[in-house]
């Protein structure tokens, strides 16, 4: 490998998983644990030929296990970070996931490109698509904008292929991602986008053990201040704590990663496709202000004890 994928990647295994653990959990740490008894890093296959690769990434915690897999690949040479996100707002929340994920990078040693804050053409682009749900129109071009500029960086660098980070988690629509990524590609000749199931248990696991190993900054929303506004919304209907941005205490649950089990268990599919349920009938009703308080109300006090215990999952872990 070169020298910006050279990286050491000495995590441990994480939390010893406990008896009561979910099977799924118990299976994938199981396997992990034999790829390391075994000498096995990586099993990953990238696209034939691909020897170097441009990884768009969110965040610091959806890096991880997407990381360690690309540089542990004897068939990779070259992986280097790219932070391109205008979505995310405020600009204080943009900050804490940027500075984190270039400090994660660094120690590794693995390159990271910094790019531009275009929040400006990033609200030009979503014009009228204000209100439309989480995994609607808006996010395929706010994935387009990004996986565009990707593309186009990897192009002129004379990198293989290109990759994101939105693809390990589980609040995404991963074809609407891997799509994104595709037709940026296709722009290019000799420039392919990595579609691999990245959202599987294993690198779920992996994932949020390393996350809790790093201490990563636990974001409680996607980013964008679309996603901001709907979210708080959707707390308040349930009777939850708003959104807090920065800072040591979150508004809902831990601050930071801690506990790979618990983590986890904010990403089960039930728990997302719960949220995205509610949050996609509240969203039908547009701006009509009228209507989003009557939606609204349909969840009102629908989790007030779990709420009052601050006992709900899948609520801060983006």
């Amino acid at each position: 490998m070169s020298s910006t994928s050279s990286c050491t990647l000495a995590y441990d295994e994480g939390s010893v998983l406990p008896t009561s653990a979910p099977e799924w959990a118990v299976s994938a740490s199981e396997r992990i644990r034999e790829k390391r008894a075994m000498g096995i890093t990586s099993r990953i296959c990238p696209p034939e030929g691909v020897k170097s690769v441009l990884l768009h990434s969110c965040c610091a915690p959806c890096s991880g296990a997407m990381v360690e897999e690309m540089c542990s690949s004897p068939a990779i040479d070259k992986v280097v970070v790219f932070f391109y996100n205008p979505n995310i707002h405020p600009r204080k929340e943009y900050e804490i996931r940027k500075e984190e994920n270039k400090s994660f990078c660094e120690k590794l040693g693995i390159e990271f490109i910094d790019v531009d804050y275009e929040v400006e053409e990033w609200y030009n682009r979503m014009k009228g698509m204000e209100f439309d749900p989480e995994r609607g129109r808006r996010c395929t071009e706010c994935f387009d904008m990004r996986m565009e500029r990707t593309a186009l960086y990897a192009h002129e660098h004379g990198f293989d292929a290109i990759a994101t980070t939105n693809a390990t988690s589980r609040w995404k629509d991963a074809k609407q991602v891997d799509d994104s990524g595709a037709r940026a590609a296709a722009k290019y000749d000799n420039l392919e986008y990595w579609t691999h199931d990245w959202q599987s248990d294993e690198m779920t696991i992996r994932k949020y053990q390393i996350s809790a190993n790093e201490r990563f900054y636990k974001q409680e929303y996607c980013g964008c201040s679309y996603s901001l506004r709907d979210s708080n919304d959707w707390r308040k209907a349930n009777g939850i704590p708003k959104i807090q941005i920065g800072g040591e205490t979150a508004g809902l649950g831990e601050r930071y990663f801690s506990d790979p089990l618990v983590d986890a268990q904010e990403e089960f599919q039930d728990v997302v496709d719960e949220f995205f349920s509610q949050a996609n009938e509240i969203a039908e009703a547009g701006k009509d202000h009228k209507e989003r308080k009557k939606r609204l109300e349909v969840y009102k006090n629908r989790r007030k004890n779990e709420a009052d215990d601050r006992i709900v999952n899948g609520l801060n872990n983006w």
